[in-house]
């Protein structure tokens, strides 16, 4: 009898091992290091403008025995935006372009991931979600990259320990869907909007 209670119970925590270990991990994506940051590009034929946002936060829930389940939501401070030129800067930020005063964040919420590969740490797949900007939502299905590092928290910020999980995207959109300027000033400022996004997200062990 004790070496049936001994064995129930053994199988029990072994159990419940597995299940701890399989649990999907949060991941905060405000980088203390102000590393991460999106990228966009607008190709015109007169001008082309390149420029960046590291106002990134938010979370992604993320499982490395199950990656199909991944969702989460990864906002971008609209002020965060910047190029080069502070006149062309200016008129981004402004009520005419993206108003960054009425819509203060820019928001991609994920939902589901199909054609899953996983090859050791990294996994890839079609990630589907809703891409909101300027107070307009719409669900994009983008491809994307994703690379658990299991305990290499430490390396990216020292005396801290935990995971880390890359994210790298890349997708266009077109202007016209959320009402930046509709059809106006192509020369200068192409209507469509490449976004390039690599953020690394940590999830810190007590």
């Amino acid at each position: 009898m004790k070496l049936m209670h001994h064995l129930l119970a053994t199988g029990l925590l072994t159990i419940m091992a597995g299940t701890l270990q399989a649990a999907p991990q949060t991941f905060d994506f405000k980088d203390p290091k102000g590393v991460n940051n999106a990228v966009f590009k607008l190709d015109a034929p007169l001008e082309s403008i390149n420029g960046s946002a590291n106002g990134i936060s938010g979370t992604v829930t993320f499982d490395p025995e199950n990656p199909a389940a991944v969702q989460g939501k990864i906002i971008v401070t609209t002020a965060s935006l910047t190029v080069p030129n502070p006149m062309q800067n200016t008129h981004m930020h402004s009520a005419t372009w993206l108003d960054a005063t009425q819509f203060p964040q820019i928001t991609f919420e994920a939902k589901s991931l199909a054609n899953v590969k996983t090859m050791e740490s990294v996994t890839t797949g079609d990630l589907t979600g809703t891409f909101t900007l300027k107070g307009v939502a719409k669900e994009i299905i983008t491809p994307v990259k994703i690379t658990y590092l299991k305990d290499k928290l430490s390396a990216r910020v020292p005396n801290q320990q935990g995971d880390l999980l890359v994210i790298r995207a890349n997708f266009t959109i077109n202007r016209e869907e959320y009402n930046i300027q509709p059809g106006q000033y192509e020369e200068k400022v192409s209507p469509t909007i490449e976004l390039y996004l690599a953020i690394a997200g940590a999830s810190p062990k007590p």
